[in-house]
């Protein structure tokens, strides 16, 4: 079977148990206490600092335990919980990410009556998404990834008199139930093969068995893929993740660096399976590449920083879930942190991106590349990858023999042709700079997939050959467009594409009236500071006054993807 090295485990220490579950308890408690006290704001916002830090402190110690050989390489369970070095470095990575956004609403929200709700359901979805990371018992897993869904849809209608916000979080609403019953289908089906519900146990007998694996567990595989395209806002399920917009910012940039990027983590928990039911694979890459392709066309016709930001989310997301069907499960990871890291900062940091996109338009519009300076920044590209594969592949033995880990090496030499060719005709000094931040960039990205490919004990994926070539194709051809497109913006090609991308091929529409047919949104709430501060009037009977009952057709059309002013 070609599964993931994954050792039984001699059980886990209570010490080491406590420092897992550590975490989620004590973000469970400050939300608790945000519900139950009378305190003032600032002193609940200075006790859910502290917790965040108290938080971040066990995550470091669990992560440095596990470093440091407290639990064999494979992970150990023991009380409920599983400890290994990739739960504990989401673990670190989430609890940072909290902490930073616990900062950041503090000043963001003075002022605001509505304080003690918000940090209530902020600490309560965090402290579900470290239940997600630490639990071994799949029952639990899959209630704690409902519960995330749950209580951040408090965080996303925290604005609920708007409608936009209403109708937005109602859509997620929506697609997050389908998740979960495929989840919950995924969950019995589980249980009843292996006779545990203890992940680390179903992998161990998993690893031990000869032959394919039982019909039951195929199928409990591929709905395990489908809760993670459901999950992950992949097309044409993604028109919520545009749309929670009407959120405010930190709530945001929790969604995009802790949450929705949590089906990537539970297919690395369940990795050994996936790797062998091919369904799951061809799913996962299918849908993950068609999403990251088109979403990446969507996203360059977008001029809201926020709403490109979120583009951006489907785009990565649907490449990470495309990692995982092929395999490269440590490219997986690393795309999972990076990712991460990178929108948690670019949300926070918004404004300062406004202000840069102005001093960019202030300056005039950039030159296109033509596309023989395009033909010379990937042949460049591939020349810098190729290298930085020969380098690290003598300290791996190895790690370039995958022709699927060449596919991804060839598109991550696309990725850099920005910064290999952005600078041609500006002078030497200049391009040599760029040149060398390119090469720094692939080195790092590459060592740093080599040293993650040794923290996960990952064989060398084989993936079908009709898998990774049709994902080398796709990108190939979307490196081509994005090369024409950018060397005529205003030619035939463009002026055609543009209405179809602008839309996002109008998929979010159908997903509309299909499932508010079935669905329909409820009506916003009157803000009551708002109504208090309006004049009492006598009402007055207008043809163009609309109902309140509930959002009418215009009004959803209004907010949909098509229609950004």
């Amino acid at each position: 079977m070609n599964v993931l090295n994954v050792e039984p485990g001699a059980g886990l220490p209570l010490w080491h148990a406590a420092l897992v579950w550590a975490p989620a308890l004590l973000a469970a408690a400050a939300a608790v206490w945000a519900s139950v006290t009378a305190v003032r704001p600032g002193a609940a916002w200075r006790v859910a600092e502290g917790v965040c830090l108290a938080v971040m402190a066990a995550a470091v110690a669990s992560l440095g335990a596990a470093l440091l050989g407290a639990v064999p390489a494979g992970g150990a369970a023991g009380f409920g919980v599983r400890a290994d070095r990739v739960g504990a470095l989401v673990m670190v990575l989430v609890a940072l990410v909290g902490w930073v956004i616990v900062r950041y609403s503090h000043t963001y929200l003075l002022g605001e009556h509505k304080q003690a709700h918000y940090l209530r359901w902020l600490m309560a979805t965090l402290a579900a998404v470290q239940v997600v990371l630490a639990t071994d018992h799949i029952l639990v897993l899959a209630l704690a990834w409902m519960a995330t869904s749950l209580t951040l849809h408090h965080l996303l209608t925290f604005f609920n008199e708007r409608p936009a916000a209403v109708v937005a979080a109602h859509k997620k609403f929506i697609v997050a139930r389908l998740a979960d019953l495929c989840m919950g289908l995924a969950t019995v089906l589980l249980w009843l093969a292996y006779g545990t519900p203890s992940i680390q146990a179903m992998l161990a007998k998993a690893a031990a068995a000869q032959g394919a694996l039982p019909a039951s567990v195929q199928a409990a595989v591929v709905l395990l893929a489908c809760t993670a395209v459901l999950k992950c806002a992949q097309l044409p399920f993604h028109g919520w993740l545009i749309q929670v917009m009407e959120a405010p910012t930190p709530v945001s940039a929790l969604l995009h660096a802790g949450v929705v990027n949590l089906g990537g983590f539970v297919l690395l928990r369940f990795a050994p399976l996936v790797s062998d039911v091919p369904a799951a694979q061809v799913l996962l890459v299918v849908v993950g590449a068609a999403t990251a392709v088109l979403a990446a066309l969507v996203m360059t016709t977008r001029i809201s920083i926020k709403v490109m930001l979120a583009w951006s989310t489907c785009a990565q997301m649907g490449f990470m879930l495309m990692q995982c069907g092929l395999g490269a499960w440590d490219m997986a990871l690393l795309h999972l942190l990076a990712h991460s890291l990178y929108k948690a900062h670019a949300f926070l940091g918004a404004g300062g991106a406004v202000r840069r996109a102005q001093v960019a338009q202030l300056a005039g519009p950039p030159a296109g590349a033509g596309l023989a300076a395009s033909a010379a920044g990937a042949l460049a590209g591939l020349a810098v990858v190729a290298a930085a594969l020969a380098l690290w592949g003598a300290w791996v033995p190895g790690m370039a023999v995958s022709p699927a880990m060449w596919a991804l090496a060839g598109i991550v030499a696309l990725a850099v042709v920005p910064l290999v060719g952005s600078s041609a005709g500006q002078g030497p000094a200049l391009w040599l700079r760029q040149f060398a931040g390119a090469v720094a960039v692939v080195m790092v990205y590459l060592g740093l997939h080599a040293l993650l490919g040794g923290w996960l004990g990952t064989p060398v994926a084989q993936p079908p050959a009709a898998l990774w070539m049709g994902v080398a194709a796709a990108f190939v051809a979307l490196f081509v467009l994005q090369a024409a497109l950018a060397a005529a913006p205003r030619g035939a090609l463009a002026l055609r594409l543009y209405p179809w991308f602008y839309g996002g091929l109008f998929l979010d529409e159908k997903f509309n009236s299909l499932a508010f047919a079935i669905w329909a949104p409820p009506s916003p709430t009157a803000h009551p500071a708002a109504m208090a501060s309006l004049p009492v009037v006598a009402p007055v009977a207008s043809p163009l006054t609309p109902s309140p009952a509930r959002p009418d057709a215009a009004t959803l059309s209004s907010i949909a993807p098509g229609a950004q002013p």
